[in-house]
């Protein structure tokens, strides 16, 4: 019968099928692979040391600790995320020889230069590099980055536009924050990212915007409110009370009502509405539900 063997089976490591289900059900490779090697040792060890051992960068080390303490089985201190620097990592001459000559990465160089419409310099390539050698994106996620932060800066700015290599390495630590190492999850948030953009016209609608779409600032606010659970209709009400407050739209001051909400959990109009009602009104229903019960 066709099959796997395991060698040298001298020392175990038992996991509970519990775990081992979380696991496979999450389908995260480097959250699995940082599990195990966990689980292997038996003394304390840092985050240089796991990133050494698993030729895992701080991002994916991060998103692979973040995974694991959703599903409860680790607690630890989240790493610091590094930024982009202003210069990216240096590469000697030979060492980009060496990159360009593995075909995946020079597919992926000759792919950004299509989209781009323009030949890399070495600062852009050392950029690329640096997305797929030190933040840890794998090439065909990369390959959908690029696409994403072109068909964004045409919509944006109009067709033809496109960002630079800078823009799409600032994006890719994005993604590398928000854990997408893979196809799946990152075309999953692109899906996301779509039917986003789609109902901000109805956020735009509920603040009376008009059909127009919103800017880059503007998105983030709709973004974040969406994050919090607001509907439009929650926005339009909000929007009321900074009409009122303001004589016209502020969205810093709209976002801080919104936000109070969501810190004391309102969600409709009518939290909203009985927030209002008076204490002594409050005492005087219940003092009257209780004498309607005798």
């Amino acid at each position: 019968m066709a099959g796997y063997i395991i060698q040298d089976r001298e020392k175990t490591l038992v996991l509970p099928c519990r775990q081992v289900d979380q696991l496979l059900q999450a389908a995260d490779g480097d959250a699995a692979l940082l599990y195990l090697y966990l689980m292997r040792r038996t003394d304390a060890v840092t985050a240089e040391q796991i990133m050494q051992s698993l030729s895992m960068s701080a991002l994916r080390l991060q998103a692979a600790q973040s995974r694991l303490e959703g599903m409860g089985l680790l607690q630890s201190q989240s790493l610091p995320v590094p930024e982009p620097a202003r210069q990216p990592a240096e590469y000697t001459a030979a060492e980009l020889g060496e990159m360009l000559r593995d075909g995946e990465f020079r597919m992926l160089v000759e792919e950004t230069e299509r989209c781009l419409g323009k030949k890399l310099t070495t600062l852009d390539i050392k950029r690329l590099a640096n997305l797929r050698h030190e933040v840890g994106l794998p090439a065909d996620v990369i390959f959908l980055l690029v696409r994403h932060c072109v068909e964004e800066q045409e919509r944006r700015f109009g067709e033809g536009r496109r960002p630079t290599v800078s823009a799409i390495e600032k994006e890719g630590y994005y993604w590398a924050r928000r854990g997408l190492f893979d196809q799946e999850s990152a075309a999953r948030y692109l899906r996301t990212v779509a039917r986003r953009r789609e109902q901000s016209v109805q956020y735009m609608a509920a603040m009376h915007m008009g059909d127009r779409r919103p800017v880059e600032a503007e998105e983030k606010y709709i973004a974040q409110w969406m994050d919090w659970g607001f509907s439009p209709e929650m926005v339009a009400l909000a929007y009321e009370k900074t009409v009122l407050k303001k004589q016209g739209m502020d969205w810093r001051y709209l976002n801080g009502i919104l936000r109070r909400w969501d810190k004391d959990g309102l969600r409709t109009p009518r939290d909203v509405q009985e927030e209002k009602r008076p204490k002594t009104a409050e005492k005087k229903d219940r003092s009257l539900e209780e004498f309607m019960k005798w």
